[in-house]
């Protein structure tokens, strides 16, 4: 059923289905067209609707999630929000470890939707025990009759955007995407869309987007995981210090990655010459995107697709906050 057509029972059925809308001023002095699948139509605002939703729908068919259930989970946010709004629905409890680079506003609205909350630092190891990696795990260990969703290592993370969004843009696309853009975080979406998109049509190119302080990009291109890469940096949802077993590296081309600045004003500037509010991610899969096109990988005829995961109410502290911006030193 066309999700824009009719009643629907409860607001999970309005997972998925999201446009694609053309750009128009930010790229228009880039070589090719480019279009944005805008995740923020997603009820939950993310992209991460659709893994929170396919994860719990399997587990429910396994037998694994009964009634009364608590769901564990590893956020940045937007998962945990997904995840919490679910968990209403269906009628579970929602524990969330949440990284403390995660914004105040997607903490307060973890809470609002009824999970319990546990921020934890985010400048340690991931195997340090204060690490939301591990309090998760022992929150699950504690806690009886409790699934861990465990996003950073499950399959159904990719299956879950194999099914869907790849299948979307090829068939909004009419099949003619060249090029698609998308940031790398547990890998889920590149790694799902890259699949599905390149069985289409091998020649498509997946671009991945990482941050300046993560080890995905030298992991991809020398499979080494180098501590040294490793330093704070202040995008949610993307990037990593530990190598996510849901990113399939050899569906991802290349890797670009991106400043906090840079991903920062790219944001902005999304909102002021599309009209479209998107989060701090999206900026930075915009920024990867120009940084691209200078390197030339784009030409009159390249059609490319770049996801925006994320939707900008999620970062009114954060970037759209003219102080935050000033104490990073950014403005």
């Amino acid at each position: 059923m066309n999700k824009n057509k009719g009643i629907h029972n409860n607001i999970l059925e309005l997972v998925g289905e999201t446009p694609l809308i053309k750009l128009q001023k930010i790229t228009k002095n880039l070589k090719g067209a480019y279009f944005a699948k805008i995740e923020a139509f997603n009820p939950g605002h993310s992209s991460k609707d659709r893994i929170a939703l396919h994860i719990i729908n399997n587990a429910e068919k396994k037998g694994i999630l009964k009634k009364g259930a608590t769901i564990v989970e590893t956020t940045s946010g937007n998962t945990g929000f997904s995840l919490a709004m679910i968990s209403i629905v269906k009628g579970y409890k929602c524990i969330l470890a949440v990284s403390d680079k995660s914004s105040a506003d997607k903490i307060n609205l973890l809470k609002t939707m009824g999970a319990e909350v546990h921020v934890c630092p985010a400048d340690v190891a991931a195997d340090d025990p204060r690490s939301y990696y591990e309090v998760a795990k022992t929150i699950h260990k504690k806690t009886k009759n409790s699934v861990y969703i465990n996003q950073y290592f499950n399959e159904l993370n990719i299956e879950a955007h194999y099914k869907t969004t790849g299948p979307e843009i090829w068939q909004q696309t009419a099949g003619k995407i060249t090029h698609l853009v998308a940031a790398s975080g547990t890998g889920g979406t590149i790694s799902g869309v890259g699949k599905y998109l390149k069985e289409q049509n091998p020649n498509i190119k997946i671009l991945g987007v990482d941050a300046i302080g993560s080890v995905l990009k030298k992991y991809h291109e020398t499979g080494e995981f180098d501590i040294n890469e490793i330093q704070p940096y202040k995008i949610e949802g993307l990037g990593k210090t530990l190598i996510p077993t849901a990113t399939d590296f050899d569906i991802i081309d290349v890797y670009e990655k991106v400043s906090d600045k840079d991903a920062a004003f790219a944001s902005r500037e999304i909102v002021k010459k599309e009209g479209l509010f998107c989060g701090y991610t999206s900026g930075a899969v915009m920024q990867a995107t120009k940084q691209y096109a200078a390197q030339n990988y784009f030409d009159e005829n390249s059609f490319v697709v770049v996801i925006f995961p994320d939707h900008g109410s999620r970062y009114m502290n954060k970037i759209y906050n003219d102080n935050w911006m000033k104490t990073q030193g950014f403005l």
